[in-house]
């Protein structure tokens, strides 16, 4: 039996496990704990729909090895995710294959790593060619979306493939939406310049996201229509942020957080050097870069110009309370319960009978600083900051 604070409810529970799944949870008398208000929260596992590395692990650095996964898995139990979707980039079509059958081989050779690897997300190569929304992803690999070669990397990656950002700006993009939807695979739309219309007609097809939504985009577009708004207007589209108080100026989060509603999710998108000390990095897409005290990564070149992100979705949670944007418990579920209900997740259910034993225990700072106690995965304590992660 585990007893914790609630993190929506604010009050004490105990919560009891078997089998890998929450047997039950009840309330209890606050003295029952013991140490009173020193009792840990206890929230569901965090769910990261977008990460492309961490702790100087690239799931974009080829050759991946067999062990890199499975690393990667095991430290973000660190950072209280216990589901997660490693992110494929734009690279050339043999390159996105060897990615795919390397990360479908961790998952096979290790349970833990397939517990953890809710599927694989490929971001491109299927996005805008244009300078500005296509990001850091090579001009050289983009391409307009092809069904038989998408299928190649679906076989590569044992049908793990279960969310593709593209861009609806290229012809016949609505047949391929179909076709993924039809397949149960999650179509986002982003690093895109397409018109109002295109996006329509992507959503009517199917497309039931926004990646990173705001970033990947030009630095100037016209007042109106444009690409954002219409994401924003369209009340089948998800949208993602990433709230790390670096990509997007509070203004953004608040009203894209007042229009989506329970719809507003928090991804990381953190690459390779997320985790690493402050320095000078070389990187293999971005060149020299700099990673600040503050968690800010931005080229060496240029301060004002970001070169990823770098921190994790604690520091999205931390600064949607920080700022006023949200309480604890919405900014919890917009890491947690959402991303895994988008997605078709069990973790859905969150922290009631039945659902899997996927949560954490933390401490909130007196400053608002989330210091994270114990993960649980499917029932087992797979972290703990006594230094024994399993």
């Amino acid at each position: 039996m585990i007893q914790a604070i609630h993190y929506a409810t604010g009050k004490p529970v105990a919560v009891t496990i078997a089998d890998g799944k929450i047997a039950g949870i009840e309330p209890i008398e606050p003295a029952a704990g013991g140490a009173g208000g020193r009792l840990p929260y206890i929230g569901p596992g965090l769910v990261d729909l977008q990460i492309n590395g961490y702790a100087g692990y690239d799931f974009n650095l080829l050759p991946i090895p067999d062990t890199l996964v499975g690393v990667v898995i095991r430290k973000l139990w660190g950072e209280g995710v216990t589901s997660s979707y490693p992110t494929v980039i734009t690279n050339s079509p043999a390159a996105i294959a060897e990615a795919m059958r390397a990360i479908a081989g961790a998952c096979d050779a290790d349970p833990i790593v397939e517990s953890g690897v809710a599927g694989i997300h490929l971001e491109g190569p299927f996005i805008s060619p244009e300078d500005g929304v296509r990001g850091a992803h090579s001009r050289d690999f983009v391409m307009a979306p092809d069904w038989e070669l998408f299928c190649q990397w679906q076989e590569a990656a044992g049908g793990r493939i279960k969310i593709v950002t593209l861009s609806p700006e290229w012809p016949d993009s609505a047949a391929f939406i179909r076709q993924c939807t039809e397949q149960g695979v999650l179509v986002s739309i982003g690093h895109t310049a397409a018109s109002p219309e295109q996006i329509q007609e992507a959503v009517a097809a199917g497309a039931a996201m926004s990646t990173h939504l705001g970033n990947g985009a030009h630095l100037m577009l016209p007042r109106h229509p444009n690409y954002i708004w219409e994401q924003l207007a369209q009340d089948r589209l998800w949208s993602c942020l990433i709230a790390d108080s670096f990509h997007l100026p509070e203004q953004v989060l608040k009203v894209v957080m007042k229009v989506k509603g329970e719809q507003a999710l928090l991804v990381s998108d953190a690459v390779a050097l997320s985790g690493l000390a402050p320095g000078k990095y070389t990187t293999h897409i971005g060149g020299e870069v700099v990673l600040t005290p503050e968690g800010k990564l931005h080229t060496a070149a240029n301060e004002k110009i970001l070169a990823g992100s770098a921190q994790m979705l604690f520091a999205g949670i931390e600064h949607l309370m920080s700022s006023g944007l949200a309480d604890l418990a919405a900014a919890w579920d917009m890491s947690s319960i959402r991303p895994a209900k988008l997605t078709g997740m069990p973790e859905a259910a969150g922290l009631i009978a039945g659902a899997p034993a996927d949560f954490v225990l933390f401490h909130l700072s007196e400053d608002g600083k989330i210091q994270l106690e114990e993960t649980y995965k499917a029932g087992k304590s797979v972290y703990s900051d006594k230094g024994d992660a399993r």
